[in-house]
């Protein structure tokens, strides 16, 4: 008999294939991925016409990405990492990015606008009316805000009816096509929106948007608002690009960009020292903003005294609102109480109303007059008027809101340590202090250290419990800016958004070693915790 070798095969398991996608799983993978992009495909008009190209570039990746891991069926990992990635780059890696940069700028009240839009500026704002000049009727346009622009002059000729569009940086004719006109009005025009006369009086008055507005016409001769018309003007400042340089062509005086004193804006200059304009413009003014956080007197004293009083401030809303949360917690957690229910429930309804609601109410409490605070005491305190005491009613306000939070994690904490650990301990005579202090508390810890540490974070950064109660106050006269009870973050926010100047380029420095301080601390915390790995 004759036997054939047969092939063997290295692996006899029936081989399983893998099913196929249902009906309902492809339909929301199709739906999904034509929303996406239906999303960039409506986005990319607008991004692309205010010149955002590394923006642009950054979606379509992003949308690339997402096709190519979601159209197929491999890369199975990617699917569920992709949106973690992506949500960790979209809300805080790109941000941070964006604040490094704006610190590295002298952004602000005074240089929010371009530099060739600052030059249009001062040299608009020279011009006189030229006898016999164009006389046009006036609509002025928008590609974004009624308030912030971009904005543009859409001019009808009155004498032949010609259109122009004008910004602050060139003048162009219009074909009819281009535009409707009505009544000798421009009333609308692709990708703009014509504003209405009472949008144009909201943002001509001084330091607003069209303020200075000016549209060169050539010739060193600008277009310039006059009533809810514009005529055309003749300046004698005539800027040479190539030279950087502005002429006064009636003095034959020459004006140079120069860095100001103070370091953070730059105007132009001519040989004897005089600024031919106050109008400066947005730069990038490298790491200055830095070097004014920890050289400028009038910006270092008062910083270290308000992170001073943050790292107090964190510290205790920390420490004693964890203290009154175990201590309520080990009260609740014995099984003798009776009603436990009742009172956990009682405990938990200040961590259940909105806070602004409670910090509103606590800033009625503490009024000096009339606070229930100093009614109930029979005392006269000024407590959000006077440093220390504001600094003592933030902490109880803060300690109030934050007890329940304590209180519910200690509890759960709590709940999950084992009783024999403890039954053990009682038989072997230890004390129920000494349970607590060698059991209970460092296990306790193992599970509420990363806790406390994000809490001290969170605290580090509480701007409403300041904003909402003291708004950072008590202030003195000799620095409105800084006040007694500010948090870095609201010192932050005073210097971006506040009524003395905004400085956001500043602010933004600000932030940044704010955002690393944080780190720091929340770091050498988690570092001083590793000891509790050992405990289990």
């Amino acid at each position: 008999m004759t036997v054939t070798d047969a092939p063997t095969s290295t692996d006899d398991r029936p081989r399983r294939r893998r099913p196929p996608a249902t009906t309902g799983v492809y339909l929301v993978k199709v739906v999904g991925l034509a929303l996406l992009a239906s999303v960039l495909i409506s986005v990319l008009p607008s991004v692309a016409a205010t010149g955002q190209w590394g923006f642009l570039a950054i979606l379509v990746a992003i949308a690339a990405l997402v096709v190519a891991v979601y159209a197929t069926r491999r890369a199975i990992p990617a699917k569920y990492l992709l949106p973690g990635v992506l949500m960790l780059v979209l809300f805080l890696i790109y941000p941070i990015m964006l604040t490094f940069q704006l610190s590295t700028t002298n952004y602000g009240d005074g240089t929010r606008s371009t530099k060739p839009e600052a030059i249009a500026r001062i040299v608009g704002t020279s011009a006189v009316q030229v006898e016999g000049g164009a006389v046009y009727s006036l609509v002025v346009g928008t590609q974004g805000s009624a308030t912030s622009g971009p904005f543009a002059f859409f001019l009808v000729d009155t004498t032949n009816g010609d259109v122009f569009r004008g910004t602050e940086t060139d003048f162009t004719a219009l074909k009819p096509a281009e535009v409707t006109v009505a009544n000798g009005l421009v009333t609308a025009a692709d990708g703009w929106t014509m504003l209405t006369r009472a949008q144009v009086n909201a943002i001509s008055g001084s330091n607003q948007p069209l303020d200075g507005f000016t549209v060169p016409a050539g010739d060193n001769a600008v277009i310039k608002v006059q009533g809810f018309q514009a005529i055309t003007m003749r300046t004698p400042l005539v800027y040479d690009k190539s030279a950087d340089t502005i002429t006064n062509t009636d003095t034959g005086a020459v004006y140079h960009p120069q860095r100001s004193a103070s370091g953070d804006r730059s105007f132009f200059v001519d040989a004897n020292g005089h600024r031919l304009s106050s109008q400066s413009w947005g730069e990038n003014i490298g790491t200055f903003n830095y070097k004014r956080i920890f050289t400028d007197s009038r910006i270092t004293g008062p910083f270290l005294s308000i992170f001073a009083w943050t790292v107090i401030f964190a510290t205790a809303s920390v420490g004693l609102t964890f203290l009154l949360g175990l201590g309520l917690a080990i009260v609740l957690n014995d099984p003798r109480l009776r009603f436990q229910r009742f009172y956990r429930s009682a405990l938990i309804l200040p961590y259940a109303i909105p806070g602004f609601i409670s910090l509103m109410v606590w800033a009625g409490f503490w009024n000096q007059r009339f606070g229930l605070i100093n009614q109930m005491l029979g005392l006269d305190v000024n407590w959000l008027g006077e440093v220390w005491p504001a600094r003592i009613a933030v902490i109880l306000t803060n300690l109030w809101m934050g007890f329940p939070y304590m209180f519910l994690v200690c509890t759960g904490a709590l709940q999950s340590i084992p009783a024999d650990l403890k039954e053990a301990a009682a038989i072997d005579g230890a004390s129920g202090f000494t349970q607590f202090r060698k059991i209970t508390f460092p296990l306790l810890l193992v599970s509420v250290a990363p806790l406390l540490v994000s809490s001290f974070a969170f605290n580090f950064n509480n701007f409403n419990a300041i904003q909402l109660l003291t708004r950072g106050g008590p202030f003195s006269s000799d620095n409105p800016t800084a006040g007694g009870t500010d948090i870095l973050i609201s010192y932050t926010y005073r210097l971006a958004f506040g009524t003395g100047g905004q400085q956001i380029g500043f602010a933004a420095a600000v932030s940044v070693v704010l955002f690393i301080l944080t780190g720091v601390i929340a770091a050498i915390q988690f570092r001083a915790t590793r000891f509790l790995e050992d405990v289990n």
